[in-house]
């Protein structure tokens, strides 16, 4: 059982969940009300009974503390799970675009864990799950920008666990591959040859953004610090850390192929 679960007995979890408005932060949102939490919906354009929170200001996550704070006293789970899609290739994704990405899928999560620290402390309990990705762990090649930010999003949590443990507080990343979202309606990028990849995988996949919510609940239940809610993820992650080798012979052969595809 998870920390916040532990410390509230049974009673509902209070969360905020981060980009709620569809996809998964939708799906996670839905997943925690259905076993009877208490959930705070955020989205830029606020959801029905939710809040306004674009995750690059810093007066919106004041305000997001403030709303938590009138509502409940408190928070047992920040849900950072708003981000965008991108990446391209080293000589074709633009500086512009870099600058992009991490301002929203590293410096949202970095603002969120930031004003929510000092309540989490004083209340001596908590969690801060932070949605990354597969890419954070495996690293294809024409991904580098969207690799990267999601690699510092697992360093910001494992970080965010050390620092916090002594105050009762953990933190869980959340690494899945490629799942059926809306998440392709945020790609931008020079590349195209990328994108149309990114979209397939998206598309093809047979696995939902509900699959997803669910084994992240189980996940978070159990204390995991690192949860790879997915077979296909878990499977590429396990090549990775046994067969050094053959997992670089997969990301050679895909970046040969994504050359061969770009116009």
């Amino acid at each position: 059982m998870s920390a916040p679960a532990a410390e509230r007995a049974g009673a509902p979890l209070r969360v905020l969940v981060t980009g709620a408005a569809s996809g998964l932060g939708e799906a996670l949102s839905e997943a925690f009300e259905a076993r009877g939490d208490e959930v705070l919906r955020t989205d830029l354009r606020a959801p029905d009974g939710g809040l306004a929170l674009d995750i690059t200001s810093d007066d919106d996550w004041a305000a997001a503390v403030a709303e938590v704070e009138r509502r409940w006293g408190g928070l047992d789970v920040l849900v950072n799970n708003a981000g965008v899609a991108g990446g391209g290739r080293l000589d074709v994704a633009t500086l512009e675009e870099w600058h992009w990405i991490f301002e929203i899928n590293l410096f949202g999560a970095v603002r969120g864990t930031r004003a929510f620290v000092p309540l989490l402390k004083r209340q001596g309990s908590g969690a801060i799950v932070n949605v990354a990705s597969l890419a954070g762990l495996v690293h294809p090649a024409g991904m580098a920008s969207y690799n990267a930010v999601k690699a510092a999003v697992v360093a910001l949590t494992e970080t965010t666990g050390h620092e916090l443990a002594g105050h009762g507080v953990s933190a869980h990343a959340v690494c899945p591959s490629y799942f059926r979202t809306n998440l392709m309606d945020s790609l931008q990028g020079a590349d195209a040859a990328l994108g149309a990849t990114m979209a397939r995988l998206v598309e093809r996949s047979p696995i939902t953004a509900a699959d997803i919510a669910a084994a992240v609940l189980e996940g978070l239940d159990a204390g995991a610090e690192l949860i790879v809610p997915d077979q296909p993820a878990r499977d590429a992650w396990a090549l990775k850390q046994h067969d050094r080798a053959g997992y670089d012979q997969v990301m050679r052969a895909q970046a040969a192929k994504l050359e061969r595809n770009a116009p």
